[in-house]
């Protein structure tokens, strides 16, 4: 199609300021929270969860909804609409008169967040199948960037007042839907369009619906345990290191810079070359291997500098999530990509619903009283089960499936 570039890049802009948003109230929301809650760490980490949690449930419920709707109408007004409502959010945000607004703004932002569906619909479109695997490494690198930018923009400009960073963040995210309206084409040709049904778009039916597909069955379960640990890690890092290292707040953004960076690096540039040599089969072994050693690496780390190490270091298996993603979009039609990319958003929302109870929960209980021992690292030790756990559905399903793409890596 022409244009792709173009469109390209509008997609990274769109999952960026995605990003972008979460990463605003990272390092700003954990401690409004605590101290709100007379400075109780415990109680903090419960409500910090269930904010987490409500958003990834929202987005759960919506992104199947929102994929098989671009099935239908296309990708182009899915992702302008949804770009919309989050600049409606933000604004919400920017003058909610309490607390309680923000569970309001995270049931809105959870659902024009959904929009993840649409947007890896449109690159499975614009790109060649062999292309997609690194193409789709644009998500991580957006995520990277948008955990740089985010932190850093909402530590800043939060320092002096709190409402800034979401005023800024509804300018941006204005100004690329009016450059979306201009620039973004239709991805989705009219003979690869089909009829919209509740069956299809429900939570549910669509997970169900992947089921066609044995390999992408177990692959998707295997994207699932490893969003189930990464999201686990983002919903605790900032209490971890504060807890166990007594970070400030810039030290926080500045080791979320740093997770952003490699993420960045790795996925949005070294993807392209290393997901083709290694093949997506090996690139995703050798991505979940290096994940959970790194997870391990974090919950031992005995000072706040042998983190960061780990962080730099461990990122270079962070191509795991482009290869798997790449790999069942190449199993998955041309005119049911949207459905199933739904498919996969809700099952990143639903790890995105576990996981920060998951992780916050099992933080709270290992640095209390009540817990048999003191591990506050408890939460990446699981994270590193759940990769190898994920590690062994794969080679489950490579072995159950013969390799007949070329870039497959068997």
């Amino acid at each position: 199609m022409t244009g792709r570039k173009p469109a390209l890049r509008f997609i990274f802009i769109t999952l960026f300021l995605d990003i972008l948003g979460i990463g605003l109230i990272v390092p700003i929301l954990p401690r409004l929270i605590k101290s709100l809650q007379s400075g109780n760490v415990e109680a903090a980490a419960h409500t910090v969860g269930a904010l987490g949690a409500l958003y990834a449930l929202m987005q759960f419920v919506c992104s199947p909804i929102l994929g098989s709707l671009s099935d239908r109408f296309g990708r182009r007004p899915i992702i302008l609409g949804s770009l919309f409502g989050s600049g409606l959010d933000y604004i919400l945000l920017a003058f909610a008169p309490s607390l309680s607004w923000f569970f309001v703004g995270r049931i809105v932002a959870g659902i024009t967040g959904a929009n993840i569906a649409a947007a890896s619909s449109y690159i499975a479109d614009i790109s060649p199948p062999e292309k997609r695997a690194a193409n789709f490494g644009i998500i991580g690198a957006a995520f990277g960037l948008g955990f740089i930018a985010g932190p850093a923009i909402g530590g800043l400009l939060g320092a002096n007042d709190l409402r800034l960073p979401f005023l800024v963040a509804a300018g941006l995210t204005f100004a690329n839907w009016l450059y979306g309206m201009f620039v973004l084409p239709e991805s989705l040709a009219p003979e690869n369009r089909r009829t919209f049904t509740w069956s299809r778009a429900n939570p549910v039916g669509s997970l169900l619906a992947l089921r066609r597909w044995p390999i992408v069955v177990g692959l998707a379960a295997s994207l699932f345990l490893m969003n189930l640990a990464q999201y686990g890690l983002q919903n605790v890092w900032v209490l971890y290191t504060e807890y166990r290292y007594n970070w400030t707040s810039r030290q926080v953004g500045g080791s979320l810079a740093v997770v952003g960076i490699m993420a960045a690096i790795v996925q949005g540039g070294l993807a392209r070359r290393i997901i083709p040599a290694l093949g997506e089969r090996r690139a995703i072994v050798i991505g979940l291997i290096v994940g959970a050693i790194n997870m391990t690496g974090y919950g031992l780390a005995p000072a706040g500098w042998v983190l960061l190490t780990i962080v730099a270091v461990g990122s270079l298996g962070s191509f795991a999530g482009p290869a798997l993603q790449g790999l069942i979009s190449r199993n998955v039609p041309p005119n049911e990509q949207g459905a199933v990319q739904g498919a996969l958003s809700g099952l990143g929302s639903v790890a995105g619903f576990i996981a920060p109870l998951l992780a916050t929960g099992l933080f709270s209980y290992f640095i209390s009283d009540r817990a048999p021992i003191h591990l506050p690292g408890a939460p990446f030790f699981l994270s590193a089960i759940l990769l190898l756990t994920a590690l062994f559905l794969a080679i489950r399903s490579f072995r159950a499936t013969p390799a007949t793409q070329p870039n497959s890596g068997a």
